[in-house]
């Protein structure tokens, strides 16, 4: 009985990751898991523990352990095995869309990586983060305009104290001071 609730305990906790919406006052800080936590994010125990979904439990809660670990790896930089996980959810919810173009846009396929945050857009266009990332992806392309106009949208929904906001301003910053504000 113990392991039953322990498990319809985290069940909720990684459904709960997945399926609440998106904080608009600050960049995706990922899903919490009481169940995977206790590991260092990325390390071989963290991924074998991600990687065990209850499918039992339902979908959902499989969904929620694939963003989970998609969230972390592509954080981590092995954009791949979150490709991998996060093309397990069945759902395609606006956080897996907006963390599938964060992996693709970091191995380098950036007009690709923009249609997956249009799509996540599409499904919750609040997405302060999504339009951070595709603000990224602009910059990525040379178009400082239009990341500008992301800069601006994401103020919109969150203003300018949230991470969205002030991690997209410091990469227009740093690109302009790059480039004194001209493409390329």
């Amino acid at each position: 009985m113990q392991r039953l609730t322990s498990l319809a305990l985290v069940s909720v906790l990684a459904a709960g990751a997945l399926l609440s919406p998106m904080t608009s006052n600050a960049k995706d800080r990922g899903p919490a898991s009481a169940n995977c936590d206790r590991y260092e994010k990325s390390s071989p125990a963290w991924l074998s523990c991600a990687e065990d979904s209850p499918a039992a439990a339902g979908p959902a809660v499989a969904d929620a352990q694939h963003f989970y670990a998609g969230y972390w790896l592509a954080k981590n930089g092995r954009y791949e095995e979150a490709l991998d996980h996060l093309g397990k959810a069945e759902v395609k919810n606006a956080r897996v869309l907006t963390y599938i173009g964060f992996a693709t846009r970091k191995l380098g396929r950036v007009d690709e990586a923009i249609g997956y945050y249009a799509e996540a857009l599409r499904k919750d266009p609040g997405n302060v983060i999504a339009r951070s990332y595709l603000g990224e992806a602009h910059l990525a392309r040379h178009d400082l305009t239009a990341a500008t106009a992301e800069l601006q949208k994401v103020e919109a929904g969150c203003g300018q104290n949230c991470d969205a906001y002030t991690e997209l301003a410091a990469r227009i910053a740093e690109y302009r001071a790059r480039t004194g504000g001209r493409r390329g």
